[in-house]
């Protein structure tokens, strides 16, 4: 894309600065160029900041779905099963 713009020549790039000075008049470039300034500005906070919030979100630690959650298997039951002791005479 920039490529294209860069293969306009100067004739062409003269007379569109000279249509815009036509149609916006002298006064309202200024006015203008300050509007696309804040534009690009504010896209690129917007870009900043959705950059920062996919880092943090890269960087905590994923919580487990349902479909994570499996239930444990028999080894796991037998590791954690407590046996208790029978009293003596029953």
């Amino acid at each position: 894309m920039f490529n294209d713009v860069a293969m306009i020549g100067m004739e062409p790039m003269l007379i569109i600065f000279i249509l815009v000075l036509v149609l916006f008049g002298g006064k309202k470039i200024p006015e203008l160029m300050r509007g696309v300034g804040r534009g690009v500005g504010e896209l690129q906070k917007g870009l900043d900041e959705g950059k920062s919030h996919l880092a943090a979100s890269l960087r905590e630690e994923p919580t487990p779905t349902p479909a994570q959650m499996v239930t444990p298997t028999v080894e796991e039951k037998e590791k954690t099963t407590v046996t208790t002791p029978s009293a003596p005479g029953n």
